[in-house]
């Protein structure tokens, strides 16, 4: 869903004779000439409200990747994926050259022919084979072809308040297992503390997003595999809406703010008003270098699942795409770049060590958990060469790294995935703010509406 990873360095063969003088999408000419003969692009920099060494180490990098790729320049901009303005963006032609788009979207811009199609570039990549074939789907459009790098993988996990849990009286080394004991806890934490003992996301397509993840975990669908039958009416997600309108209005622990969206449930919890929230297992790097977080007060867990049903965890993440109005060579730049600074990390120790380097340079998070891209040997290969330069408290997110591969991970829903979760942003808001909600109506309107979009395809 909410696309907000971290960086990555690594050798890279220098991308000869791209002689055009081209300006990226978004990019500005050099009027000095310096840039002449050169391919100029634009990239995903950093988030707004990202502190300064966030930025000081894109820029970092940047300036490495042009050192090692002289012919290609590097203009980091500031920019963050939102439902809420991405299509503005695309149709304006304000989008960077490269950008990072959910998983779930790929498709659809593909077949709309607003990202370019990649696959000679990427199937260059030394390691292009080697992808898990499940994640590099994700890049692909409905034709096989590739349309940008998956450079991101995440499961979805319960981050806690370890400060909020002590206040409370409970033991923060024992996170909840079971949903019973997460209404509990949110209970106790309400009762003790005055804060939000547990809140949802609403907005933004994230409320749909986390009924997803919550149905799931209960052991519900929201669609058929294929995605042409919408399931949204199901017992799983039901009995997920009860709970929370009970924790609402029975337990009183939701708090009264009900409308969260990922950035502003992130600074609720960074400031100590959240007990606990579902999100992104690689949350917590936001969390440091956009709403600076007290380390000492984090907790991360995997989530609990229910007892019936095919249960597991939502899992998603990102695919470095290419605005189709960019030229073959600019296209190709910003895949050696994204290969530069997101993926090699993820498949090479030696790379993930050079961008572990840099981000501790700038005293960036290290270590926050991922999934992995390609396989779990790589994935452990990696992690095992930057355990050194780790900062985050890895100790304290040990249920999350124990539990983790344990479950089942389930892909988001196929078909006009952010459309359904703008469905269901309505259904969670209205059981979190009227009481006498009647869910199987919610349901049963938000399953036709659904279908709709499905039958449209």
């Amino acid at each position: 869903m909410r696309i907000h990873r971290r960086r990555g360095v690594s050798a890279l063969a220098t991308i000869a004779s791209l002689a055009l003088l081209v300006t990226a999408c978004g990019g500005d000419d050099d009027d000095d000439g310096e840039n002449s003969g050169k391919v100029t692009i634009t990239v995903e920099g950093w988030r707004p409200g990202d502190e300064q060494g966030t930025i000081d180490a894109v820029k970092t990098q940047a300036e490495a990747f042009m050192k090692e790729n002289p012919d290609i320049v590097v203009e980091p901009v500031e920019w963050e994926w939102s439902a809420e303005t991405f299509a503005t963006q695309l149709a304006g032609g304000t989008l960077p050259t490269t950008f990072r788009v959910p998983f779930t979207d790929t498709k659809g811009l593909a077949e709309r022919q607003q990202i370019a199609d990649v696959t000679e570039y990427v199937e260059a990549l030394p390691y292009s084979a080697e992808f898990n074939p499940s994640v590099l789907e994700a890049a692909k459009g409905t034709d096989g072809k590739i349309y940008g790098l998956p450079t991101d993988v995440y499961g979805v996990g319960l981050h806690y308040n370890r400060a909020l849990f002590e206040e409370a009286g409970l033991d923060p080394d024992s996170p909840p297992t079971t949903w019973d004991e997460v209404r509990s806890d949110a209970k106790a934490i309400a009762d003790s503390t005055g804060q939000a003992g547990y809140v949802q996301m609403t907005s933004n397509n994230t409320g749909g997003w986390m009924l997803t993840t919550l149905t799931y975990a209960l052991g519900g669908r929201m669609q058929s595999e294929d995605g042409t039958e919408s399931t949204v009416d199901n017992d799983a997600t039901a009995e997920g809406l009860q709970m929370l309108h009970d924790m609402r209005w029975s337990d009183a622990s939701m708090g009264k703010n009900t409308n969260f969206e990922w950035g502003t449930v992130n600074e609720a919890f960074a400031a100590g008003k959240v007990g606990m929230y579902m999100s992104g297992s690689d949350v917590y790097n936001a969390l440091v270098t956009t709403n600076q977080v007290d380390p000492d007060s984090y907790g991360l867990a995997v989530l609990p699942l229910g007892d019936s049903g095919e249960t597991g965890i939502l899992g998603g993440g990102s695919v470095s795409a290419v605005s189709a109005k960019a030229t073959p060579e600019e296209a190709e730049a910003a895949v050696a770049w994204n290969d530069f600074y997101r993926e090699k990390k993820n498949y090479d120790p030696d790379a993930a060590v050079a961008d572990a380097e840099v981000l501790q340079a700038s005293d960036q998070p290290i270590g926050t958990p991922t999934l992995p891209i390609f396989d779990e040997a790589t994935w452990q290969g990696v992690q095992d060469a930057v355990q050194p330069f780790w900062n985050v408290p890895r100790d304290q997110m040990s249920s999350f790294t124990d539990g983790v591969f344990e479950q089942a991970l389930i892909p988001e829903p196929s078909s006009h995935t952010q459309e359904v979760y703008a469905i269901l942003d309505s259904v969670v808001q209205k059981v979190l703010t009227d009481e006498n909600a009647d869910i199987e109506a919610l349901l049963g309107d938000a399953n036709d509406k659904a279908q709709q979009l499905l039958d449209a395809s």
